[in-house]
């Protein structure tokens, strides 16, 4: 599901970046710690902000970013090009074009809560990370959907939200363990952690 024209302008904008570097990223590096290099799949890309964070904090050799919007699309490739470490192309978190077992880690910095059928997506994730890879995640929940501001604000889907608990549980179905490695944010709206791939999940 795409966003609606007041949150494209607010995930754009520079209070969004400052997030994703002060609060965001911090959180998630000291829950799962840095890559060992390798290449990394960015969900829903956007202009190519949380691509740059990847390679500049999380240690990626390489990202691979979609977004279902041509538009961020062409913004994110304008914003990178020239980087011979960075593929940016539209693509669907339900199906996404790559490989089984084809990446060492997957960001998702609040995509997952905009997909209608975010369990599928889960599995997706799972069936493109290497066994040992990590799904590094920042969602906001059902608990900030249901808040007025977001209702007024924002288009989400209206069915099927998930609390923290509900994704932590989903993620751990499709054999993504996290363990100790979540953290909620004010009262449970916002969910990060790190999920790891078991080794010997099949694929």
């Amino acid at each position: 599901m795409r966003m609606n024209r007041t949150e494209t302008v607010l995930v754009n904008s520079p209070p969004r970046r400052w997030l994703q570097r002060v609060v965001e990223a911090p959180v998630l590096l000291r829950l799962g710690g840095r890559m060992a290099g390798g290449t990394a799949l960015e969900l829903g890309c956007g202009r190519g902000a949380g691509i740059e964070l990847i390679l500049d904090r999380f240690g990626a050799d390489r990202v691979i970013g979609f977004d279902l919007d041509e538009a961020m699309v062409a913004r994110a490739r304008r914003r990178l090009a020239g980087r011979s470490d960075v593929d940016v192309r539209v693509g669907d978190a339900v199906a996404i074009d790559l490989p089984d077992a084809s990446v060492d880690a997957v960001f998702d910095f609040a995509i997952i809560h905009h997909v209608p059928d975010w369990r599928t997506a889960v599995g997706e994730i799972r069936r493109v990370l290497r066994p040992g890879g990590r799904l590094y995640y920042s969602e906001v929940t059902k608990h900030a959907l249901d808040r007025p501001t977001y209702r007024v604000l924002f288009d989400h889907p209206d069915h099927d939200r998930f609390t923290a608990s509900d994704f932590v549980a989903a993620l751990e179905d499709h054999d993504l363990r996290v363990g100790d490695r979540h953290r909620t944010l004010i009262a449970g709206d916002y969910a990060l952690g790190v999920a790891e791939r078991m080794p010997h999940s099949p694929f």
